[in-house]
């Protein structure tokens, strides 16, 4: 879309058919789930996971030309890596003097459809050395497949609109012929242009190492052997320096990682390699760390020394030598989160574009886009309010109508800025907020005056957003173009941010508009009183049609449970919204975004304090005469299955309730072999085995006779995060004792349901349950 247009659509009718409910249909598994974008030299790439091919994800390209196609319709871009996956693809230009182009053999430009079946790469043969393409002007891009097992490389042409695509080419072996038993698990990828080779994770008998291919195919080379978990390498801009992130059980990333920073010898290999920043388990404070950059040779990483996800930077990093301890620097002390916790590869929230460092940090919630820009005092600052200071001109104004694919700044043909961060960085700062109409961020980007990011907001479903940045200058501060805090730039047309802001961006929704913005519920902050008398914080969606002290209200909790509610628009909670259930979406003690003595309150007492908190939630809304005490229900999946069972167990609150997929009996869990959560509960419950005890206590299972609300429970037959078994035997003990419950399980699914017309069963089936439990009428 444009900017100025809301990805909802201003002055539109929703395509449910005016102010009905929202169909189910709308709501899930039609709309594709956009990821990773990076930008490259005026080009965008990006991830789509494609709903109605069963979850396919592929990646996309717009052309410098304004161009778009799809560059791997054959292949499935998906790693299951320590289960999760994410970083399943990297891209970077040619190397001088031809690079991954130089190969006089070239590479066949047909496409992979044009090719004959004996012309294809063969399922299980060594690629050996393949040609390498013959494209001297085009990025290279590397790709992962198969779940992981694999990586292929594609070799673009300057403008890949004009002439057909070249063959993916398969780089390592196939699984079954290059491991006997589990096969390795490839992920978290960067490019290496000088010495022609992808470095990234491999994950093979249980542990992490830090291997390079080459671009030419070839059996996986060991950089670095981690002691358990490894990812997000950053390669300095001279090639010459790899700096990365490990971490250890039973510490979850957000817990307890290290930096590690070491040097390429001659020969390619790994030297003077040491740990820089964070902490490993044991005793000692701990400390987390997150998505290392470089902004030339100084290293940027957010770290938590502080009790909060906060930028540091060491300067001259690239000169920093074996026996001299590292003096890193607070960049802008701030009771903010610059980071989220690690479940995927290919989270970013920092971006240096050259020049600038952009980041988005989460305050009360809320996620803001900003700048970090010389104070000119000699002084760090940062802003009591959210967006209250005022920033100078950031970004120039356009044509609202207008679609550039690279700003005045530095055009697609000029050579990259050069990536120093001298003065930019080294003095006093002060974050400079950029106000815009999201308020949840993720997967930043920037290179040479363009930033991009995964956005959404209250209105707004998650899109491609993408902003012009002007070259950095001091100019006159505009305070009377700015609104005074995100929440006011949420509340403001977007056609007036053109018209005020010195801002170019535009927002591209996944999907059409669903909604008219007078259709949709907002978030509205709410504050309780949780678990030992502590604030704890939630966000608030009243009914479409306005709150009463009859409303049925439902209560939500995240996954995770390490992790937060978010407030980019959410058409499942729209879904309940428009049949006038409120609903109270909560963050509990142990989520992100408030910092880490928040996020620690879980530690030792996951089924204590987000059941406190969740139970909390739902009387605060009731106390202020916005729902009805007998019509409350609760809904979650996997670790907020868990919370839903053990907050019935708790009492009468909750009057119903519907899971996905729950954890029911923790001790059975605390045995699996899911090795990335393998000690996850070390630290939420207690040191397993010698805890048995409190596993037991808690699990829901041994709880069932507390249990008296109506359940529903839904589960995947091939799941094996939390197997089905969990669900089935909840299920008969619940029955046993005359409690109504319905179960209803599903072939092919595991965890998390991929089927699109199975999210859609699920969703209208909880609704009618609480509809005919509650005795409300048909659609609310």
């Amino acid at each position: 879309m444009e900017a100025g247009v809301d990805a909802v659509g201003r002055n539109r009718t929703d395509q449910a058919g005016g102010t009905g409910p929202l169909p189910a249909e709308l709501v899930l598994g039609a709309t594709p789930v956009l990821k990773e974008p990076r930008l490259l030299d005026g080009r965008l790439f990006w991830l789509e996971q494609l709903p109605a091919q069963r979850g396919r994800t592929t990646l996309r390209l717009r052309t410098r030309t304004g161009a778009e196609l799809e560059l791997t319709p054959e292949l499935d871009l998906r790693s299951r890596i320590h289960g999760y996956g994410g970083g399943v693809y990297c891209v970077a230009r040619k190397s001088a003097g031809g690079g991954t182009g130089a190969d006089e053999r070239g590479n066949d430009s047909r496409s992979m459809a044009d090719l004959r079946a004996d012309e294809r790469p063969a399922e299980g043969e060594h690629p050996g050395h393949a040609p390498l393409g013959s494209w001297t002007e085009g990025p290279t891009v590397v790709v992962v497949a198969e779940g992981g097992r694999s990586l292929w490389r594609l070799d673009l042409p300057d403008d890949p609109g004009n002439v057909p695509l070249p063959a993916p080419v398969r780089l390592t072996p196939a699984s079954d012929a290059q491991h006997d038993g589990e096969p390795a698990l490839f992920g978290d990828g960067l490019i290496d242009p000088a010495r022609q080779r992808w470095i990234g994770v491999c994950e093979h008998n249980d542990r992490d190492r830090l291997v390079s291919v080459p671009l030419a195919g070839g059996t996986p080379q060991v950089l670095w052997e981690s002691p358990d978990f490894c990812g997000y390498a950053v390669l300095s801009p001279s090639g010459c320096h790899l700096a990365w992130v490990s971490w250890q059980q039973p510490c979850m990333p957000w817990d307890r990682s290290v930096l590690w920073l070491g040097r390429f010898d001659a020969g390619g290999a790994l030297t003077d390699v040491r740990p820089i920043a964070g902490s490993t388990p044991g005793p000692g404070q701990a400390i987390s760390v997150f998505q290392p950059l470089w902004a030339g040779p100084d290293l940027m990483v957010a770290g938590d020394r502080s009790g909060w996800w906060n930028l540091e930077m060491l300067e001259n990093a690239v000169s920093l030598s074996p026996e001299a301890a590292p003096e890193w620097r607070p960049l802008l002390p701030m009771q903010a989160e610059f980071a989220m916790p690690q479940w995927v590869y290919g989270m970013r929230t920092t971006a240096w574009d050259g020049q600038r460092l952009v980041a988005a940090c989460c305050r009360d919630g809320r996620w803001e886009l900003g700048a970090l820009v010389p104070t000119g005092d000699g002084a760090a600052t940062a802003a009591d309010t959210p967006g209250a200071d005022t920033p100078a001109a950031l970004a120039e104004t356009t044509n609202p109508g207008q679609r550039d694919g690279a700003s005045e700044a530095a055009s697609p043909s000029d050579p990259p800025a050069p990536a120093s961060s001298s003065g930019a960085l080294r003095g006093a700062l002060r974050w400079q907020p950029i106000p815009l109409p999201f308020d949840d961020l993720a997967a930043l980007d920037a290179q040479d005056g363009r930033v991009v990011a995964i956005a959404s907001g209250p209105v707004d479903g998650p899109g491609l957003l993408e902003l012009t940045l002007q070259r950095p200058c001091r100019q006159k501060r505009r305070a009377e173009t700015l609104a005074d805090s995100p929440e006011e730039a949420l509340q403001q047309p977007a056609e007036a941010w053109l018209e005020d802001l010195p801002v170019a961006w535009t927002h591209r929704p996944a999907v059409p508009a669903l909604l008219a913005p007078d259709q949709i519920s907002r978030p509205e902050p709410l504050r309780f009183t949780g678990h030992g008398g502590r604030p704890t914080h939630a966000w608030y969606y009243p009914p479409r049609d306005g709150a009463g002290p009859a409303s049925p209200l439902l209560v939500r909790g995240h996954s995770g449970p390490t992790g937060m509610a978010r407030t980019g628009l959410s058409l499942a909670i729209q879904f309940w919204t428009s049949r006038g259930w409120g609903v109270v979406d909560v963050n509990y003690g142990g989520s992100t975004g408030f910092g880490r003595a928040y996020r620690e309150r879980l530690d030792g007492l996951w089924g204590v304090v987000d059941v406190d908190d969740c139970l909390g939630a739902a009387r605060a809304v009731v106390e202020a005469g916005h729902a009805d005490p007998d019509r409350i229900a609760m809904e979650g999946s996997s670790a907020s299955g868990f919370t839903v069972l053990a907050a019935m167990a708790r009492g009468d609150t909750l009057r119903a309730g519907a899971i996905r997929y729950p954890v029911t009996d923790l001790t059975a869990l605390a045995e699996c072999d899911h090795r990335f959560e393998a000690r996850y509960f070390d630290a939420l419950v207690g040191p397993w085995p010698s805890a048995r005890a409190i596993y037991e206590q808690r699990s829901p299972l041994q709880q069932a006779d507390r249990i008296h609300a109506p359940l529903l429970f839904f589960h995947g037959l091939d799941d094996t995060v939390v197997p089905a078994q969990q669900s089935i035997a909840m299920v008969e003990r619940l029955k046993a004792r005359g409690v109504p419950v319905e179960l209803q399980l599903f072939e092919g699914e595991g965890h998390g349901f991929r089927d699109g017309a199975v999210q859609r069963q699920v969703l209208e089936r909880s609704e009618a349950f609480f509809r005919e439990r509650f005795g409300l009428g048909a659609g609310g």
